[in-house]
């Protein structure tokens, strides 16, 4: 039995007796009923993304509360903007950022095939199957995907650059930068191999190191990779130079000022001349800082505090540039990209503390003076400038080129790929039905409606692109009876089924290894709910009075 009512569900009868359980206006969904409503949830959120996939996937405009819009294709940012109010649609979202955070691509796929996953299983629910009998078969069918990427994987060198650069076009497909694709992807690709390191016989690429600045104004192609940081302040002093080459930098993280004393006193001053006495002794401690900071030889300096006006003047005597009130992020960049130490005390500052970069200078980008430390020597931190025409075209230009610099990150990693264009999931699905014969039962069922729900993603390609999505998967079954039939998937410009390794048409493994592993967990967890309880809304209300009046 199911049933959905309000506080009704909640009376247990004892002697004839009726038991309140739960509070006055408490909802209360269970059985088949409470599963239903969270698959419906689930697959309406799976929906909205689907038509974005692919190269020729639509984008959708998202406006916010304040009237702001965005305007993307990204799954994890569409998911982000949206105002998602149901609790198992909520729980698709965490899933699409876990993805995001984990591996930074393959977020529309986890949660269009997590859609897919409970469509099957509803048609099995119908069938009275049980829900832990699917969720087992779904893990089964899980471990035996993974089992078949790996073996079609292809091993890829971290040096071969072209292999890089495929995969980071296949990641920026169909994207609003599509013109400038190739120009994008060789930056993602030589700002990953700047930063990459290697820590025993492991690589790891920490993609916080890539600095990402965005000022609309200029065109795509204006965008640039600095070997080096890009600071968003300007120069203190209008004395001091505005370009320093050979630069040997001093990052501080300390004040140019005279300290105010950490103790309340009072000083009586009763004549000019000890008025005079104070301010010369000022004077005296700023000059003592910047002769310090000459000394060691110092001709750029870079302080997250403040620099007070006399010691920007001595500075600028001695033609030193300097920057305050720098981010701490900014500065930490600083120091992987020159070299340089961070001193929190200026008498500790000595010249191996300094960083070099071939050159210092201060720019004016669209409307605002930034500066830019260039000709780091071995630059562990780089920056990327992003320009466009359009303020709305920049920011999806970021986002895009975090998509290439992730998954180039991920082959970096994990040096191994799989083709692209819903080839994996075809070679899934038709090893799937031979398994599924091999396993028998029910759960052979669950496991053949995995098969069906991974063959969404070459049928939301075709979809996407026009094309008929039965004629195609059955041409993509054919194809994949061949020998070499696991490289073939849907060419969405021409219409027909390709080669995609020949193509050049290439995902990371890790990516569809992730994306498959959340769709399974999310759809797992909507699967096992039988019961859903939710509060009275009025009861939350009076709880939050209650509150502010205490």
């Amino acid at each position: 039995m199911s049933a959905s009512q309000p506080q009704q569900a909640t009376l247990a009868q004892i002697g004839g007796v009726p038991v309140l359980i739960l509070k006055e206006g408490t909802q209360r969904t269970f059985g088949r009923e409470a599963l239903r409503v969270n698959i419906m949830a689930a697959r309406a959120v799976a929906e909205v993304l689907r038509t974005t996939l692919g190269p020729k996937g639509m984008d959708k405009m998202l406006i916010d509360s304040l009237g702001d819009i965005t305007i993307t294709n990204d799954g994890a940012t569409i998911l982000d903007e949206m105002d998602i109010q149901h609790p198992a649609a909520k729980l698709l979202v965490e899933v699409a950022k876990a993805q995001d955070d984990e591996v930074g691509d393959g977020t529309t796929t986890a949660v269009v095939i997590a859609g897919e996953l409970l469509k099957e299983a509803e048609n099995l629910l119908a069938k009275n199957i049980h829900p832990t009998l699917i969720i087992h078969g779904y893990k089964r069918a899980l471990e035996k995907s993974i089992e078949i990427l790996k073996k079609i994987a292809i091993p890829v060198s971290r040096d071969d650059t072209a292999m890089l650069k495929k995969v980071a076009m296949t990641a920026m497909h169909g994207k609003a930068i599509a013109g400038v694709r190739d120009y994008f992807a060789e930056l993602a690709v030589n700002a990953v191999r700047e930063v990459a390191e290697q820590r025993g016989d492991r690589w790891f690429v920490d993609l916080d190191n890539i600095q990402i600045i965005k000022k609309h104004g200029g065109s795509l192609l204006d965008s640039k990779l600095v070997n080096g940081v890009i600071i968003d302040k300007e120069v203190v002093h209008p004395q001091m130079p505005k370009r320093v080459e050979k630069a040997k930098i001093a990052l501080l993280d300390c004040p140019l000022e005279v300290e105010k004393t950490e103790i309340d006193a009072e000083i009586r001053i009763t004549s000019p001349d000890q008025m005079k006495a104070f301010l010369d002794e000022e004077e005296r401690i700023l000059r003592q800082m910047v002769e310090k900071i000459a000394s060691v030889g110092a001709n750029v300096v870079f302080t997250t505090k403040g620099i007070d006006d006399l010691a920007q003047h001595f500075l600028a005597k001695k033609g030193i540039l300097a920057a305050r009130r720098v981010k701490k992020s900014d500065i930490e960049k600083l120091a992987r990209a020159t070299g340089a130490r961070i001193v929190t005390r200026i008498e500790d500052l000595s010249e191996a503390d300094l960083g070099y970069a071939e050159l210092v200078e201060e720019r004016k980008v669209g409307d605002e003076k930034m500066i830019f430390v260039e000709g780091c020597k071995n630059p562990r931190s780089v920056a990327i400038l992003i320009r466009g025409g359009l303020e709305k075209l920049v920011d999806e230009a970021e986002r895009n080129l975090e998509d290439g610099l992730s998954v180039v990150a991920d082959v970096v990693e994990e040096p191994y790929i799989v083709p692209g264009g819903g080839a994996p999931e075809v070679e899934i699905a038709k090893a799937l039905r031979q398994y599924a014969t091999q396993v028998g039962g029910r759960e052979q069922l669950a496991i053949e409606a995995f098969a069906n729900a991974v063959e969404v993603i070459p049928r939301a390609l075709a979809e996407n692109a026009g094309l008929d999505p039965v004629d195609i998967l059955v041409e993509l079954r054919a194809a994949h009876e061949k020998p070499d039939g696991w490289k073939y998937g849907v060419d969405v410009f021409t219409g027909k089924v390709a080669d995609m390794v020949a193509l050049g048409v290439v995902e990371p493994l890790v990516v569809k290894i992730e994306a498959l592993k959340a769709a399974v967990e999310a759809a797992s967890m909507i699967l096992r709910i039988d019961d859903i309880i939710a509060a009275s809304k009025l009861e939350e209300k009076g709880k939050e009075k209650k509150e502010e009046e205490k």
